[in-house]
């Protein structure tokens, strides 16, 4: 699991609901994820720049290093996205009531696919609810939606229904290609939250560390791929990274299954990806 804790909060700080879904490894980055799903008071543009202010700045940094010192937890960045940088946020539509969501995940996951889980809970759980500082608790069912989207058990249901096929297909792959120096081959979650891993040489652990230490991942459309260079051990690896066009959907949300393919430095797969994607398709479809 790649998300860790999730809580809902209004923008004036009203603590609605929070749930640890997991405990943090120790160690490791962790992205604490805000998505904002309130009304936006329309305000007179000012040529005032709070993100500029000296004044402001320090205070915030301030409380927020004394709240990370509090957990016993380090901050290194605080990033700031301007209006125009995020595609899914542009056109976002206009939310009912003060909800502020924010999670506790994995620094590699995508943004995009954590928003749409989200989302998801959201529209099914909270909209009803509002205004939150008046609202009946989330019940024990609500809780294990909300748990069960967070955690991708549908994904991993499915999954588990064709286990052996898969494990089946993926060793014998990995055997034909071992002179293409693939070492193993794991199928993740839409939002990349590793799922299953076949192979001998690293464990799901494993490639959670892989995935940490791989840097930024582009879009990637539908059965196309991308590699990328990472580490495991102080030794450099490469990963490909295959979006498949099968999954579960959840209440309208589609979540494509993605494959890495754990590769020696420098390998050169070719049409592999696309040829294991297809096998793996068939199972999955």
């Amino acid at each position: 699991m790649t998300i860790y804790n999730f809580s809902v909060i209004t923008g004036n700080g009203f603590p609605y609901y929070n749930l640890v879904v997991k405990k943090v490894p120790n160690g490791i980055k962790l992205y604490l994820r805000f998505f904002d799903f309130s009304n936006e008071e329309l305000k007179p543009k000012s040529d005032f720049d709070v993100s500029d202010s000296f004044e402001l700045n320090a205070g915030l940094v301030s409380a927020l290093f004394k709240f990370a010192r509090a957990m016993s937890k380090n901050i290194h960045i605080l990033e700031f996205n301007s209006d125009e940088s995020l595609d899914f946020e542009k056109d976002k539509p206009k939310f009912l009531g003060d909800v502020l969501i924010t999670c506790q995940t994995e620094s590699y996951l995508f943004h995009k696919s954590v928003y749409a889980k989200i989302k998801l809970i959201y529209d099914s759980l909270i909209t009803y609810k509002i205004p939150l500082e008046s609202a009946i608790e989330i019940l024990p069912v609500q809780e294990e939606k909300i748990y069960n989207i967070l955690t991708d058990f549908d994904a991993r249901s499915h999954i588990g229904e064709h286990k052996t096929q898969l494990k089946r297909l993926i060793s014998d792959f990995l055997k034909e290609m071992k002179n293409y120096g693939l070492r193993e081959i794991c199928i993740t979650s839409f939002d990349l939250s590793p799922i299953m891993i076949v192979g001998k040489k690293y464990s799901l652990e494993d490639v959670h560390g892989i995935l940490r230490n791989i840097g930024n991942i582009p879009e990637i459309p539908p059965l196309n791929w991308v590699y990328r260079q990472s580490t495991h051990d102080g030794e450099e690896i490469w990963v490909y990274i295959y979006k498949s066009n099968v999954g579960p959907t959840i209440e309208g949300l589609f979540e494509p299954y993605l494959y890495l393919l754990i590769c020696d430095f420098n390998s050169y797969l070719g049409e592999l990806p696309e040829v294991l994607g297809n096998k793996i398709n068939k199972i999955l479809s």
